[in-house]
């Protein structure tokens, strides 16, 4: 869990201090409106990949199998490496010579600590409830049905109470969030 929340505050912290048009769920075509260079993008190139296999990976460890956990490493590895790329790739052609030097001195997943810029912007609750809801009742509902899968195989077990509850809460929220996002504006911000 621990590892898994690291992971999700490693996501946290990069939603929060970005603009707009940047460091999002692009899935038809790269968008750059600027190239983030500050905060935790001055330590490593790619956080949110970084975060979300630090989150996955503590859910890998649940299954206490070491070719399991190897298997996940390698498939996120594979999987996530072509599109470091593309966005590699795209961010050289649209910023050139600015992204070479960034590029050049940040490491692309293990992050640098020595070299840490602070953020240009302060940071947004705002963006990160609006943009990392899922991640949040998704990480808890993953932990919950490993818990649960273990009790129902261990009847001398019982799922953990705080664990169930962290995963009703969270997918309560989530869907109030979704409601506000979707009905309302009161989670929008000029730039972000």
């Amino acid at each position: 869990m621990a590892i898994s929340l690291t992971g999700l505050f490693v996501r946290v912290c990069t939603v929060g201090y970005t603009p707009v048009g940047t460091s999002g769920r692009n899935t038809r075509k790269q968008v750059a409106d600027s190239l983030n260079t500050t905060g935790i993008y001055s330590l490593v190139r790619h956080p949110l990949y970084l975060g979300n296999f630090l989150m996955w990976l503590g859910v890998s460890l649940l299954t206490c199998h070491a070719g399991f956990i190897l298997l996940f490493v390698l498939a996120y590895w594979l999987y996530y490496e072509r599109i470091m790329f593309a966005e590699e790739q795209f961010l050289r052609r649209k910023f050139g010579k600015r992204y070479l030097t960034w590029a050049n001195r940040t490491p692309a997943i293990i992050p640098d600590f020595k070299s840490f810029t602070p953020p240009r912007l302060p940071f947004s609750w705002k963006k990160v409830i609006k943009k990392e809801k899922n991640g949040i009742f998704a990480l808890f509902l993953t932990f919950s049905l490993f818990d649960h899968l273990a009790a129902w195989l261990h009847p001398e077990t019982h799922p953990d109470t705080v664990l169930t509850a962290l995963t009703v809460i969270s997918g309560i929220a989530y869907l109030v969030l979704k409601f506000i996002k979707k009905r309302t504006s009161l989670l929008d911000e000029q730039g972000r």
